[in-house]
């Protein structure tokens, strides 16, 4: 059986993996190029950064495009990894188990996230190599009652160089991400095609049978048994709506904002970002040097990089985007998350000053790097693994899933997702 992936992040290789394991001829198509980790020094444009003459956010998508933004309000930005590996090689590495809005619907994906666990051979990055400044902040957040714990990863602590850039590529290879399970279905045989757009299904007879779109400005048709779908809450939907399968308004991003303090030669990019969080009922805080907010929010333009430090919040947001039939995207800060996100940053400022650092304190640039909600399961799907309004031989193996904002790491629940979706392919099909 012949099976087409669209994408190749947590979703799409953990699919692919599964189903080459399983004997299916798998055929991947991502619409990035070929991952390359961001070498530059950043130092040469801190000049540039301080006359404010490198623009917008977008700016970095010119110079790295493997991330890419979107404005879906003025006040918020979303970010996506077009590349492969998707947006697991621009992320931090962090592998928490995140499932608000499962139980609800009766999904328990605890088998799914052990074997991942098992595979990415998780830890904790050691303390010795904390920055003193994080040491302070976690003493603080303990000494508040908020129970700060280390952050389990996938990183390999004797590789890591301390960079602190992990959202612009581990170029030591100590961060794990799915550009190894890629190569595992490559090694079964999978075919893997960059830079190819999918915009549209093929669907005939009320079953979908294959993709098209455009490479380097030509136009391809795949053919296959099914298509899956894996390229994120805003990709995945975008495609769907090109062909007129409506999706639902219901995109959630776990906005992120940070809250920049400073503190004299605290040199927070020298670990790996996000080394300890505290968890509430909706919301974490995490240290956290924002590189967004860093080179592109003219508040925080007046602090070097060295002596800004920043405590991240994100927050499971109200599932009230949209992706238009444009494929434009709409995503506001509600009143009600602008609220909660007061009372966190609130929070934060508490154990920034606790923690020695200084102010003034000034918020970041929102943002939201975990797209979901689009195609979301409900009670009635768990069993089939698949949303009621997906043809014959179409599925959707993505965060697109998730009926919820969890406001924590989503990489480990996208992986757990996709193999669920997969095995019940891979049950389907044994049973034709």
């Amino acid at each position: 059986m012949k099976a087409i992936i669209v994408g190749t992040g947590a979703g799409g290789a953990v699919a692919a993996r599964e189903l080459t394991l399983n004997g299916f001829e798998v055929i991947i198509l991502e619409a990035g190029e070929s991952f390359k980790p961001f070498t530059r020094h950043l130092t040469w444009s801190e000049p540039l950064r301080r006359l404010g003459v490198l623009g917008s956010e977008r700016t970095i998508t010119k110079l790295f495009p493997a991330l890419d933004t979107i404005r879906s309000s003025k006040d918020l930005v979303l970010v996506r990894g077009i590349t492969t590996g998707g947006s697991t090689s621009i992320s931090c590495g962090n592998i928490v188990r995140a499932d608000y809005g499962l139980k609800e619907i009766g999904l328990n994906l605890n088998q799914e996230f052990d074997y991942i666990e098992e595979l990415l051979h998780i830890n904790t990055f050691p303390r010795e190599r904390w920055r003193p400044v994080t040491q302070h902040l976690f003493d603080a957040a303990e000494n508040l009652g908020l129970n700060p714990q280390s952050t389990p990863k996938s990183v390999d602590s004797i590789k890591c160089i301390s960079c602190g850039l992990c959202e612009l590529g581990c170029h030591t290879g100590a961060r794990w991400d799915s550009r190894q399970f890629l190569n595992d279905a490559i090694n079964n045989d999978a075919k893997l095609y960059t830079r190819h757009v999918v915009e549209k299904l093929i669907i005939e007879d009320g079953s979908v049978k294959g993709v098209t779109g455009k490479t380097n400005g030509k136009k391809f048709t795949f053919k296959a048994d099914l298509v899956i779908l894996a390229a994120g809450g805003v990709g995945t939907a975008r495609i769907l709506n090109n062909s007129n399968l409506n999706t639902n308004n219901h995109l959630w991003v776990d906005i992120v904002l940070t809250l920049g303090g400073v503190l004299k030669n605290a040199e927070q990019l020298k670990e790996p970002p996000m080394v300890w969080y505290t968890k509430e009922e909706d919301y974490i805080l995490s240290p956290y040097l924002d590189i967004l907010s860093h080179y592109f929010h003219k508040p925080w333009r007046n602090v070097s990089i060295n002596d800004r430090v920043g405590v991240m919040v994100k927050l499971a947001d109200e599932e009230s985007g949209m992706v238009l039939a444009d494929g434009n995207v709409e995503k506001n800060i509600t009143s009600y998350d602008q609220n909660r996100l007061n009372e966190a940053i609130s929070e934060a400022k508490n154990v920034m000053e606790s923690g020695g650092v200084q102010g003034p304190f000034i918020t970041g640039l929102p943002n939201g790097g975990h797209l979901g909600g689009t195609v979301p399961l409900m009670k009635e799907d768990v069993d089939y693994m698949k949303p009621s309004l997906l043809p014959d031989g179409l599925w959707v193996a993505d965060l697109s899933l998730a009926p919820r904002s969890q406001g924590l790491p989503t990489i480990l629940l996208t992986a757990a997702l996709a193999l669920r979706v997969a095995r019940q392919i891979i049950k389907n099909h044994k049973s034709i």
